[in-house]
């Protein structure tokens, strides 16, 4: 390459950097504020806000969206608003606490949450509250009363908060062993994490000074639950028990909880809300750049300009307005699926013996076909639902049978969620010509 050859190829990488996949702080540079935008509609997050604010008493909201819609990024601008109002607002990713692979039951889910909490106030407070009455109560329960001494790694052998969290995670027979020894204790356990999560509030207010401090966990990754291999069906059959099942021990005393949940239980329980408390359903649908009759939106798109200009405002050296375009209605609104496109695009162009720019309408092909390798092929009875989805603009579950199906549907996005006051759902754009 020659010294211009470099100095394009710099520019090149660095564009391809600043796509990362990264959850963003609503101060960030990058973020793109598109859901407080506009009158037709009600910004969901400011909403959720709203509903916990005015709650004197605890209470649980629900947020739901398929993967790539900005879950994260937005639960942290949640978090901003309920600091800003005065709230003590604690933050917890399930995925350092729990194997979101593997069959969950309230016992370990709540174990996990408490984790999370303990955590939450010892890096706010430098003060290791469940060391000193959550797992000291929980061992002994364990050692005592559940006698889980022939678990390979048990609380007998001695094991610390550490150990028994990572266990719990990554360990799928150590899960399941508990598991087993706890479902004849459901009642006990529930009962010892919510005098925990009391005396965190308790805490919490003690250190404010202010008997009536409201304070929030927020539980993310909880969405992200899936099945994989033999084991999927159980899987999703005991997230579905988890949320519709053991609503009211997820009710937390004092607390206001936000926890996310998979797309696919949304058609399941319809009125899932109403299981904890009534509060709606809050929804997070992929930006909305065409409607229903395939026609693009030209609001949508600007949103996905606009999310590249703040990511890197030179795109237009590489990419004219119509490839981003094009490339937006080939993702579905799908942001992560939008970066993922302008990525290979980048590298490919990187990897041209001659530059050419903007980026030729080829190398678009390319990576709109790399893309659509990797979701195909379609089985002959997935093909036979889609159509269905695609006519009808439903999720078409016939049957509970069929939950993993639509649940890989969801996470592959091979199936989009959409709304235009209502939710509605389409087949990826770039598999509606398979079908």
């Amino acid at each position: 390459m020659g010294v211009m050859d470099k100095e394009l190829d710099r520019k090149l990488k660095q564009f391809f950097n600043h796509l990362a996949d990264r959850p963003l702080e609503p101060t960030d540079h990058a973020y793109v504020p598109f859901l407080e935008e506009g009158s037709d509609a009600v910004d969901p997050i400011s909403a959720l806000a709203k509903r916990i604010s005015w709650s004197e008493a605890a209470s649980v909201s629900l947020l739901s969206g398929q993967r790539g819609t900005g879950k994260s990024t937005e639960l942290r601008r949640l978090r901003k608003i309920l600091s800003d109002d005065d709230c003590v607002v604690f933050f917890c990713d399930m995925r350092d606490y729990m194997n979101l692979t593997t069959p969950v039951e309230i016992s370990d889910f709540l174990i996990s949450i408490m984790s999370g909490l303990g955590d939450a106030v010892n890096d706010l407070f430098q003060r290791d509250l469940a060391k000193e009455t959550l797992w000291t109560r929980l061992f002994n329960f364990l050692e005592t009363e559940v006698q889980v001494k022939d678990i390979k790694i048990g609380v007998d052998a001695g094991m610390a908060k550490g150990e028994f969290v990572a266990s719990l995670r990554d360990d799928p027979t150590f899960r399941s062993e508990l598991q087993q020894h706890l479902r004849g204790h459901v009642a006990r356990l529930v009962k010892q994490a919510h005098q925990f999560a009391s005396e965190v509030v308790d805490f919490v207010r003690e250190r404010k000074n202010n008997p009536d401090q409201k304070v929030v966990l927020i539980v993310d990754s909880v969405e992200q639950i899936r099945g994989v291999g033999s084991d999927a069906a159980n899987v999703y059959k005991s997230v579905e028990n988890l949320f519709s099942g053991h609503a009211e021990s997820l009710h937390i005393p004092k607390l206001h909880v936000v926890y996310t949940i998979p797309p696919y239980l949304t058609p399941l329980v319809p009125n899932l809300g109403q299981l904890f408390g009534g509060n709606a359903l809050c929804n997070l649908p992929s930006i909305h750049v065409r409607r229903r009759n395939g026609d693009s939106d030209k609001s949508g798109l600007d949103i996905m300009t606009r999310i590249i200009e703040n990511r890197e405002s030179g795109w237009p050296q590489f990419f004219a307005r119509e490839h981003l375009d094009r490339l937006a209605l080939s993702a579905g609104g799908d942001i992560r699926g939008f970066f993922y496109l302008i990525k290979d695009c980048l590298v490919r162009a990187s990897s041209m013996k001659e530059a050419k720019l903007p980026v030729p309408h080829q190398i678009l092909t390319n990576a709109e076909n790399q893309l659509r390798r990797e979701m195909l092929p379609l089985p002959a009875e997935d093909v036979i639902w889609l159509k269905r989805i695609t006519a009808t603009k439903q999720p078409e579950l016939d049957t509970i049978k069929e939950l993993p199906h639509l649940a890989r549907f969801f996470d592959t996005r091979v199936v989009i969620n959409y709304r235009n006051d209502v939710d509605w759902y389409d087949v990826h754009p770039l598999l509606i010509d398979t079908l």
